[in-house]
């Protein structure tokens, strides 16, 4: 059994400017998974990079208010929304919120730095 503690995992800011802990990556733990998940924090005022992925992405909103952009759609992003990602779109999120916007990102396949163009 793997049980993942957040406060145990290591927090980095990833190359879209989100503070993320990775909670879970098969090149990481020995765990027959085709997804990464990992825990972001937004904090108030603060845009996400321009980015896009070759793979799907969905990020579930856990707390915060902000505004999901999808190449050229908008939309207002709040506790309890789940946002499919489809790859190789441009997509960043703003917190337009009061408090820092904590959202959970699922990619499948999982991850990797070459699979990722920043803006």
């Amino acid at each position: 059994m793997l049980v993942q503690k957040l406060q145990d995992c290591l927090e980095f800011v990833a190359g879209d400017n989100t503070i993320l802990r990775e909670l879970l990556h098969p090149d990481k733990q020995p765990l027959a998974l085709r997804y990464s998940l990992a825990h972001a924090t937004l904090p108030v005022g603060k845009t996400s990079q321009p980015h896009s992925l070759s793979t799907s992405e969905v990020y579930y909103i856990l707390s915060g208010t902000g505004e999901m952009h999808i190449d050229d759609q908008t939309q207002i992003v709040q506790p309890g929304d789940t946002v499919y990602i489809p790859p190789n779109t441009r997509q960043f999120i703003c917190n337009s919120g009061i408090e820092p916007l904590v959202f959970i990102c699922i990619v499948d396949p999982a991850w990797r730095k070459e699979d990722e163009t920043v803006y």
